[in-house]
């Protein structure tokens, strides 16, 4: 296990080893495990996006300020950092949890990059850990819109239409599909007078309008292209999935699961199971 290289992708040297090695051990390892440097790491975490968000967007407001931290802190946005420092391959697991996976569990990842953090803290001090934070997230939200990021596809919708005065979309149950512990919802996603009329499926009601809504504001933004201000009449369900076709949500937890080949005039959009 080459811990200086993991050092170099930080762009941090410990001092002291035995606080990376305890950042780097689960429980299932040895009773010197990660959990309380996770504790603090996950603290000083947080005091430092709110940090650079607060420096960053001077115009945003306290609630767009909070959903976006919440955003870049939550499990999903950990993950994809630790796998960019390739943080798996330097985990001390236990042999159950070696036989189980656990060096590709988000869950594990994401709590093994806050204990990270925690162990440079008492390292080095809170300046230390705040620039490994900043290293991590200055790149990310160049390229990150604060407007949308964090909002679920009907906010978005809803937003967008409500922008250029347009109703707000209506959604109906259709159909329903499978038995009744594992039923899947089909949704039907209405904007009248853009002409939409879309179809998103999951294994909640929820799910089935998030996945219809990302398919129509897609349609809605496109339709606004081409004519500004001329609304179409809604089509017959039959001709609409033409152009439209049903967006699938699949699955349960963080991650949606693998589509069906896809048929003419039929496009599938993958949205977490909420």
């Amino acid at each position: 296990m080459n811990l200086q290289l993991l050092q170099t992708r930080l762009g941090y040297t410990f001092q002291d080893a035995g606080l990376l090695q305890q950042a780097l051990t689960h429980r299932s390892h040895s009773s010197l495990h990660n959990e309380r440097l996770e504790f603090l790491g996950d603290s000083i975490l947080n005091c430092v996006v709110a940090s650079i968000l607060y420096e960053r967007y001077q115009s945003i407001d306290e609630g767009d300020l909070s959903r976006l931290r919440a955003n870049l802190v939550k499990q999903q946005s950990l993950y994809e950092i630790a796998q960019k420092l390739e943080l798996s391959q330097f985990l001390r697991l236990g042999e159950g949890e070696l036989k189980s996976g656990g060096f590709r569990r988000p869950s594990i990842l994401a709590d093994t990059l806050e204990a990270l953090l925690g162990a440079i803290f008492l390292d080095a001090g809170f300046n230390a850990a705040r620039d490994v934070i900043r290293a991590f997230y200055i790149p990310i939200l160049d390229t990150v819109d604060p407007q949308t990021l964090g909002k679920d596809a009907k906010t978005l919708l809803q937003e967008f239409l409500q922008s250029k005065k347009i109703s707000l979309p209506l959604y109906n149950v259709v159909a329903t599909h499978g038995a009744a512990h594992s039923q899947e919802f089909e949704i039907e996603c209405l904007v009248p007078k853009l002409g939409v009329q879309v179809y998103g499926r999951g294994g909640s009601r929820r799910a089935g309008e998030q996945a219809a809504a990302k398919l129509a504001l897609g349609m809605a933004e496109q339709a606004m292209l081409k004519t500004p201000s001329a609304g179409r009449k809604v089509k017959p369900r039959a001709a609409q999935l033409k152009l439209a076709g049903i967006a699938t949500v699949q699955g349960s937890g963080n991650n949606a699961g693998h589509g069906e080949a896809a048929q003419p005039g039929v496009a599938d959009a993958k949205l977490a199971h909420k």
